[in-house]
């Protein structure tokens, strides 16, 4: 890395005009301690020492590589380098990446990499974080996607500004070559780090940029600009789809139930409108992007089965009376949930369990009498438990209340609340008749409060 900034930079690479910068004080920059990430730091720290902003460079450490903590060491070193030149301080987050089953390592990385990325640009005080993503990348992300078959949404590649989880991700060089960014860390002499992993031939994106794309380049000498064309047309594409798809919902969405949709409301619509309408339904709700078979299924198959069930990939869509509903795997009660007791006063109980909280408070009607044992336990349902739903009403299995209030399947799963061995509520239908305390005595009100799923 030079010894001190110099005094002008390339006026294609320079942030000065980026309007994602104006008036901040602090921003982030995405460091891998590579050739593009290098760069980017090093005009970020150029325009900084100009303008007085702090530059937080953000360093992930995966684990994945023998040389994951050489590679940490040179990002430390470089950055305590430009400290004495401007406002530069280097923030690590070292992950211990466990891939599932099955999954994609590349996948499960990049995601885990954003994550950490994300919190330490909180930590710093930071809304924007910048990344050095250029015009190669982006064409690779096109073909990638193209050849896993994606629509409008996966062709769009790369967004050059956005805003996501309250942060602003902006890729300020989408439209320069990769040749770019190497004359300058090259003309600047630009110490950086190799990742051995960029060589690995069992990486699809190595594949590509190795061995298919210069072949194409070869073969179609304006290869680059066609398939860029493509990337702002899928972007304007989903812009309109998008728009149409919130059209769509308003006129589908249940009256009673937002969250859900009417079916009779959503055969009105044309098949392919169906499957817009059902992928901005799910990604609105925080779903990841279904399979186009998924979607297919979707925008049939509940037509004519009105109480199916059909997996996504983080949850379930639910039909059930003239209703479709989304249910995150975060919302399922965990299997072998134990018995756990809270104490019968007032106050909230967050039970992490049952992934809920108990909420009792004092009441003058609808609730339970304050005599007798000091706690309520929590239970799982084990088949025969009898509600009661009205004062002079039978007793009557928790399958048929459940259908007579309309409660639906997704929401049945919730702990019973007993008091001894009397069962007292059942969220969904209430406090069990047998159990409720006379008006006008004192009384508990006992609720049942699911957390929601987490990242929605």
């Amino acid at each position: 890395m030079t010894d001190a900034m110099p005094a002008a930079m390339p006026a294609a690479l320079e942030l000065d005009d980026l309007p994602a910068l104006a008036g901040l004080r602090h921003v982030a920059v995405a460091y891998s301690g590579g050739r593009d990430s290098s760069v980017l730091l090093h005009m970020a720290c150029w325009w900084a020492a100009r303008s007085g902003v702090q530059v937080h460079a953000l360093h992930v450490q995966h684990g994945l590589s023998a040389h994951a903590a050489a590679w940490e060491a040179h990002c430390a070193a470089q950055v305590q380098a430009w400290s004495d030149l401007c406002h530069v301080d280097l923030r690590v987050r070292r992950l211990a990446l466990v891939v599932p089953p099955g999954a994609s390592l590349e996948a499960h990385a990049r995601t885990a990499r954003y994550q950490a990325l994300a919190e330490m640009a909180r930590e710093a005080g930071c809304d924007t974080v910048l990344l050095a993503h250029h015009r190669d990348d982006q064409v690779e992300t096109f073909l990638l996607q193209a050849l896993r078959g994606a629509g409008p949404s996966g062709l769009s590649a790369m967004p050059g500004d956005i805003v996501r989880d309250g942060l602003r991700w902006v890729r300020p060089w989408l439209d320069r070559p990769r040749a770019e960014l190497e004359a300058h860390r090259v003309a600047h002499r630009l110490s950086h780090v190799e990742d051995d992993s960029n060589a690995d031939p069992r990486m699809a994106r190595n594949r590509l940029r190795l061995k298919v794309l210069p072949a194409l380049r070869s073969a179609f000498a304006q290869a680059d600009e066609a398939l860029l064309t493509s990337v702002r047309m899928a972007q304007d594409a989903r812009v309109c789809l998008d728009a149409l798809a919130q059209v769509d919902l308003s006129a589908v969405r249940d009256p009673d139930d937002p969250q859900a949709l009417s079916i009779a409301r959503l055969a009105g619509l044309d098949p392919a409108r169906r499957r817009n309408l059902l992928r901005r339904w799910l990604l609105d709700q925080g779903e990841r992007a279904p399979g186009q078979s998924q979607l297919m299924r979707l925008s049939t198959e509940p037509l004519q089965a009105p109480d199916g069930r059909w997996a996504t990939p983080g949850g379930v869509v639910h039909a059930y009376r003239a209703r479709l509903r989304w249910v995150a795997q975060g919302d399922a009660v965990p299997r072998g949930a134990p018995i756990c007791r809270v104490p019968l006063q007032a106050g909230r109980y967050e039970v992490p369990e049952w992934l809920g909280s108990v909420v009792i408070e004092s009441a003058d009607t609808g609730g339970i009498a304050l005599a007798g044992v000091d706690a309520v336990e929590l239970r799982a349902r084990r088949g025969g438990e009898q509600f009661q739903s009205h004062t002079g009403g039978p007793p009557r299995s928790l399958k048929k209340q459940f259908q007579a209030a309309g409660v639906p399947p997704w929401a049945r799963q919730a702990p019973l609340l007993w008091r001894g061995d009397a069962l007292v509520l059942v969220p969904g239908l209430g406090v069990d008749a047998r159990a409720r305390a006379p008006d006008g005595q004192a009384q508990w009100s006992l609720s049942w409060e699911p957390w929601p799923a987490a990242g929605r």
